[in-house]
């Protein structure tokens, strides 16, 4: 694939960022704004399915209004005739792959969610690591832009397995973050640690 010199510059950041290794939330959002650029788009939101609240959570977004978010996470991702389409491809799907435009733009999700923040021309990628879930990049152009194409879909695909990597890190940096201290590190670091009053009364007799 031939890619231009400022294309080839957004994908190089792209890839330094998901090797960055900072947490799940502040790489999505990263990743975004870099792909925003790559890919000539407009509106960017991310979020990670959770399977046992059976909804998306956690979600950052670029160039979108906070209060439509909010009632997204509230109404319209439980009334979204595309999002669980695009999820089941596992794969970088244009929109319009799933659900033409023209019948996209009658439904309440075209009108009163995404025409608010002028999202028109979307694709999506959801990353998985066997069943699970870790997380999506949902990017958006506005109306006046072209329709995202085959290379669009192939840029993406060409980042999905870094992507999918970085979250996998993540995850296990912050599992890993969440257990206790193994037994010997801990009774070291009381040693280490500030003595209490009763022991610097002791240590004085």
């Amino acid at each position: 694939m031939h890619l231009s010199t400022s294309e080839s510059r957004a994908l190089a950041r792209v890839f330094e960022l998901l090797a960055d290794g900072m947490d799940a939330r502040a790489m999505r959002e990263q990743v975004g704004l870099a792909l925003l650029d790559l890919l000539h788009a407009d509106q960017f939101a991310s979020f990670v399915w959770d399977a046992g609240g059976k909804q998306f959570v956690d979600g950052v977004w670029l160039n979108m209004d906070d209060a439509n978010l909010a009632r997204y996470a509230a109404w319209f991702q439980y009334h979204d005739p595309i999002t669980f389409e695009l999820q089941r491809r596992r794969h970088a799907t244009a929109v319009s792959e799933v659900m033409p435009h023209r019948e996209l733009r009658r439904t309440e999700f075209f009108v009163d969610f995404l025409a608010r923040d002028g999202l028109h021309w979307g694709i999506n990628l959801h990353a998985f690591d066997g069943a699970q879930a870790l997380g999506d990049l949902r990017i958006w152009r506005a109306r006046q832009r072209r329709e995202f194409e085959p290379r669009d879909k192939a840029l993406l695909d060409l980042v999905e397995p870094a992507f999918v990597a970085a979250l996998r890190r993540a995850q296990a940096a912050r599992e890993a973050a969440a257990l206790p201290p193994p037994v010997g590190e801990d009774l070291e670091a009381r040693a280490c640690g500030p003595i209490s009053a009763r022991e610097r009364e002791v240590a004085e007799l």
